[in-house]
């Protein structure tokens, strides 16, 4: 093959060197418009994954990086003149001027034309004379621009500000400086990369840097290699006591926003995008460095494999992109843990530590508890302490007490739709699907949406609470709840709206009905979604109708004996279709601005207050962000919470979405997480108001870990109880847990140890002798002690 490579970054050369050990024969040239010796940036850090790949495709490389890495496990939180210091995590790092020394030489070794201080020629050239052209020409890549039509970039520009610095300071462990000055929160991600320096990123909110100044050299154009000198002072002076003496070195450093990129393809005939070109990962959570050296080593091996260029460039997008998606959801996750760190400032020391290692949802209480057991031991105690415990127990287990309803542990069964009652009537199903999940150990199971009208359900096959046999069936439930288990139930009640009149989920879920369907209502005459029903545009008379019959629901709630009562205004349903400007577009007091689309939610929500009984709970579920351009955001959502909580909400239940046909989720691991705890921060902080957290949680870590970090207080699963309804117990099992907060009732007491699944009668290891470390570092803790550290030979260069 003849290869054109258009950057020449650690990924492109890493590249060349790849396919010239592949086949002599390949013709690669590298162009480059800065120098060889033009290396931006300090240290670069490599995951054991990335290490591992790069070993079994070229020996030399890795043995040469292995020798010059700096190693540690360490991660030391400085925040509010504390360090907490977190050990078993396992670093390497080495400098990136090294690092691209190494890859040009061996490039040069192998035969690869390299033309730096070049520009490349046009891309149009390039494809005609190259078999396979590589962009590797970095986040503003020309080539991307080129071709963004096919390519499809979504740049996402982010608010912090960064600056990537150093010093001569050579630190021991990964560090974050958490440093609250009187212009808002700064951080510093710091790392050693030699035995002579480490890296020194400062980030900061954008209003914390025009708040301390920064902004005054905003306007200044640097040329390339030129640094702000003017900031980098300022940085010296506010973090004095964490260099210690110690000098803060520049490298091309300026102030950036990082922007996240993503592309629909990565290819475009023989041209594809390869690292910073293709995507972008912030570096809180990982190095652009190491993604673009995976891309290499992936590209290399599938045009190797493959027996065309069509077919390699395939295989290597159908390769690449899960794992890249994945890391930038967990990296996505972390940046904007860090655009949001000053609301986490008067966390204890304990705890915030523990939020920002798990802030990107990868590491869990339980991944700490492997890789360093005496601080999980210590999260936990500290949790437990601060809920008024003498005994440690696991999070999900501690009791919780929401308004004056006390629960026996933190786990909700969620709210689901189950589509089976006759004219709005629970029967021996809704009996057995809600008690098998309060016999199996959560402390609050919740109904389905029960409807407040017949014209307000969403299908012939939704429940509701609009007469007395309704009710009786309900209160029949309950007793069962009440009577064989320790659980408390909820009852959620709400109004279709829009959505109304609809099939079963499973003949097709918001399709119309094709016969006996019913008119809907909305806020406006707009249609959920294509082919949906246009509902009429609701007027007064019949908002005060929808009102009173909340009102009924309720006390027909409380006469069945709910324990707590959740008003419905999420998901695209009526009141939350007034909360939503794309639902929302009157021009009467009740549309228009965030104040009066709240209205109508508000006037209901009072009335159901008034009505349902002081000592019982009432919650209610919003919808934090529509997923839709021009929607409601989570800059909304926190307004939403506030009133409601002001209006006296004993709990948030925080979903997101389903308020329109035309969003666009970003599904992942505790997705909705993320929402739930912006608003426990704002909102319930300040008021004492209850939230819980819903969303692809599914493991008793992930509970645990959303609870220790403070994110939420209640954990909401569905799917979790469909597939297994006695979760909670399991859970329960698996944790080696017994006590009140997940009891078996005495029927399935027997069944309360896990089955063996293995033989019992291997000869496990039970005594190990271990030899102290000769520098006395705590087993599971490795610092960087280039002192210490074996000596280090240059290898030869050699194929």
């Amino acid at each position: 093959m003849k290869i054109a490579i258009v950057g020449g970054g650690p990924g492109g050369l890493y590249f060349g060197a790849l396919m010239k050990q592949l086949d002599p024969a390949h013709e690669v040239t590298v162009w480059e418009r800065n120098a060889a010796s033009d290396t931006f940036g300090f240290g670069v850090v490599f995951s054991d994954e990335t290490l591992g790949g790069i070993g079994n495709a070229d020996p030399v490389v890795a043995d040469y990086m292995s020798r010059r890495f700096a190693r540690w496990s360490d991660i030391d939180i400085h925040f509010k003149n504390e360090t907490v210091t977190v050990g078993g995590q396992g670093f390497a790092a080495m400098s990136r001027k090294e690092l691209l020394e190494l890859l040009q030489r061996r490039c040069t070794e192998l035969g690869v034309d390299l033309r730096f201080s070049t520009l490349a020629p046009p891309v149009e050239e390039l494809e005609d004379g190259y078999d396979l052209v590589l962009a590797a020409d970095g986040v503003n890549s020309q080539i991307r621009a080129k071709y963004a039509e096919s390519f499809g970039p979504d740049l996402d520009p982010r608010p912090n500000k960064f600056m990537w610095l150093g010093t001569d300071q050579v630190f021991e462990a990964f560090k974050f400086f958490v440093k609250e000055t009187k212009h808002g929160v700064m951080q510093i991600h710091g790392y050693p990369y030699s035995d002579a320096g480490s890296t020194f990123i400062v980030e900061m909110h954008e209003d914390v840097w025009r708040a301390a100044g920064f902004d005054e050299t905003a306007g200044d154009v640097f040329a390339p290699g030129v640094s702000d000198e003017k900031a980098i002072a300022k940085v010296r002076e506010l973090f004095a006591e964490e260099l210690d003496g110690y000098e803060v070195l520049a490298n091309n450093s300026k102030w950036l926003n990082f922007t996240t990129v993503r592309n629909r393809n990565w290819r475009h005939g023989n041209v594809v995008l390869l690292g910073d070109a293709a995507h972008t990962a912030h570096f809180s959570i990982g190095s652009g460095t190491k993604l673009a050296m995976e891309d290499a080593l992936a590209l290399a091996a599938c045009l190797h494999e493959q027996r065309d260029l069509e077919s390699a460039l395939v295989a290597y997008e159908l390769e690449r992109r899960p794992v890249v998606e994945s890391t930038q959801r967990a990296a996505q996750a972390s940046l904007e843990w860090f655009e949001r760190i000053g609301q986490y400032k008067d966390q204890p020391p304990t705890q915030f530590a523990f939020n920002l290692l798990t802030r990107s949802r990868r590491i869990t209480q339980d991944n700490l508890r492997l890789r360093d057991p005496e601080f999980a031991g210590l999260v936990d105690r500290h949790f437990a302490e601060s809920q008024g415990l003498q005994q440690v127990v696991p999070a999900m287990f501690q009791p919780y007490k929401i308004g004056d309803l006390e629960l026996k542990n933190r786990i909700i069964v969620s709210p689901m739709d189950m589509y089976s009652a006759t004219d709005g009537v629970p029967g021996d199903f809704h009996k057995v699907h809600l008690g098998s999940k309060a016999l199996g150990g959560a402390g609050l199971v919740m109904t389905e949406m029960v409807c407040v009208s017949e014209e307000g359900r969403i299908t012939p096959g939704c429940t509701g609470l609009y007469n007395e046999v309704q009710k009786d069936s309900w209160k029949d439930i309950v007793g069962f709840v009440h009577g064989q288990s320790t659980a408390k139930i909820g009852v959620q009640i709400g109004h279709a709206g829009r959505k109304a009149s609809t099939r079963l989920m499973w003949e097709g879920i918001d399709e119309p009905l094709e016969s006996g369907n019913w008119e809907a209502v909305g806020p406006s005459a707009l249609p959920y979604g294509p082919g949906s029903q246009t509902p009429r545009e609701i007027d007064r008379a019949e908002m005060d109708q929808v009102k009173a019959d909340f009102v009924a629901a309720a006390n027909r709630a409380a006469e069945a004996g709910f324990d707590l009562l959740e008003v419905h205004a999420a998901h695209g349903y009526l009141l939350s279709s007034f909360l939503s400007p794309v639902a929302n577009q009157r021009t009467d007091e009740y549309g228009g601005s965030l104040d009066n689309r709240l209205r109508f939610p508000l006037e209901v929500f009072d009335a159901v207050r008034a009505a349902w009984p002081a000592d019982r709970p009432l919650t209610v579920r919003i919808s934090a962000t529509d997923w839709i351009e021009g929607g409601n955001t989570i800059d909304d959502a926190v307004e939403i919470a506030k009133a409601f909580a002001a209006h006296g909400a004993d709990g948030i239940d925080v979903s997101t979405g389903q308020v329109g046909k035309e969003e666009e989720p970003a599904y992942g691991r505790s997705y909705q997480t993320p929402y739930a705890d912006r608003i426990r921060q704002e909102v319930a902080e300040p008021s004492g108001t209850a939230v819980i957290a819903v969303g692809a949680i599914s493991s008793y870590d992930d509970a645990n870990s959303i609870l220790l970090a403070g994110r939420a207080d209640l954990i909401a699963l569905g799917r979790s109880h469909l597939y297994n309804p006695q979760w909670t117990l399991h859970a329960a099992a698996e944790q080696e847990y017994r006590g009140e907060g997940a009891e078996w009732i005495p029927q399935f007491r027997a069944g309360r140890r896990k089955p063996p699944s293995s033989r019992t009668d291997a000869v496990r290891p039970r005594l190990s002798l271990l030899r102290e470390a000769e520098d006395e570092q705590a087993p599971g803790h490795l610092r960087w002690k280039p002192a210490t550290a074996r000596q280090r030979t240059e290898p030869a260069m050699a194929k």
